[in-house]
């Protein structure tokens, strides 16, 4: 009978038990009509019932320990980054080069970077070039899933540094939309979706230290939202034209915001690099770079000449 209904719960195969005595007159089942969940179960745990009736279960994922499934809570102090990937597409079955996003969370403050392959072996140099270009003290490290960043060389190293580490929970698609947003809003929209060489890799990454990153967080104003919550409880965000502000701005504004800094460095050295040049002159030097990357790459800008 448990071969045949494939091995119901005790009190399903309880009632059909008593089913096939009382209803369909069943002699066989005269003994087995009155038996109960409990002695069931032990009958299915004996010798003599696995021997003839042997069960498989199908294997079990093992839950994995590192970083902890949680939102971060940054309570207004920069330091809490929101970190994901961007694929370059592929051609002719070979992978382009990968994309690393991180972003902070209050005042978005972001550092992109490029590595030929997702693999600690390429990961990690890069991942620790990034977090050294971020004028703050990093206190927290939030990614999805991937096993890129859940992985014990990830956790190794943010355990070095003090960091906190956590990662998406299921069925909450917010926990990481920030640096999500970013991909498409910065990285897309700036690269495109055309295939980039891994071995270009490099020279990707030096352009983003070099070009992009100054140009993103002391030139590129971003929205702040301003949260309000109506009678029936809905949260609001608006963006008013009052609350456009750099990184760089934003991360000025924060109240005591000298004691985020790293140890050695100061407001004074951080505005000669955001006074060097104007916004404008500064994107029109790094569209330039850009086109010169991506020609050496054998790879057509991602906007027609007219916008660039």
């Amino acid at each position: 009978m448990d071969r045949a209904h494939e091995r119901l719960s005790g009190p399903a195969t309880q009632c059909i038990l008593k089913r096939e005595y009382a209803e369909f007159g069943n002699r066989k089942f005269t003994r087995l009509a009155e038996i109960s969940v409990a002695h069931l179960y032990n009958l299915r745990n004996s010798v003599a019932y696995r021997k003839v009736a042997a069960v498989f279960v199908p294997t079990r994922p093992s839950p994995v320990s590192i970083a902890e499934r949680r939102r971060p809570d940054p309570r207004g102090e920069p330091g809490y980054l929101r970190v994901d990937t961007v694929h370059q597409g592929d051609w002719d079955g070979e992978k382009g080069v990968y994309h690393i996003n991180a972003v902070d969370t209050v005042t978005q403050w972001q550092v992109i970077g490029s590595v030929a392959k997702i693999s600690e072996q390429f990961l990690i140099p890069v991942l620790e070039a990034m977090l050294h270009q971020f004028p703050f003290r990093i206190q927290g490290f939030h990614s999805d899933n991937g096993s890129e960043f859940i992985n014990h060389t990830v956790a190794k190293l943010l355990e070095k540094l003090l960091v906190e580490f956590t990662k998406s929970r299921a069925y909450k698609s917010q926990d990481n939309a920030l640096v999500e947003g970013k991909n498409g809003a910065v990285i897309r929209k700036q690269m495109g979706y055309g295939h980039i060489p891994s071995e270009h890799a490099e020279a990707v990454q030096k352009f983003y230290t070099a070009q992009m990153n100054p140009y993103l967080n002391y030139h590129r104003p971003c929205g702040f939202a301003t949260v309000s919550v109506d009678a029936r409880g809905k949260r609001q965000r608006r963006y008013p034209p009052s609350d456009y502000a750099t990184p760089y701005e934003k991360l000025k504004s924060l109240s005591k915001a000298e004691q985020y800094l790293k140890p050695n460095l100061t407001f004074a050295q951080l505005d000669q690099a955001a006074s060097r040049m104007s916004d404008t002159e500064c994107a029109k030097r790094m569209g330039a770079a850009k086109s010169k990357l991506l020609q050496s790459c054998k790879i057509e800008s991602p906007f027609p000449p007219r916008f660039l």
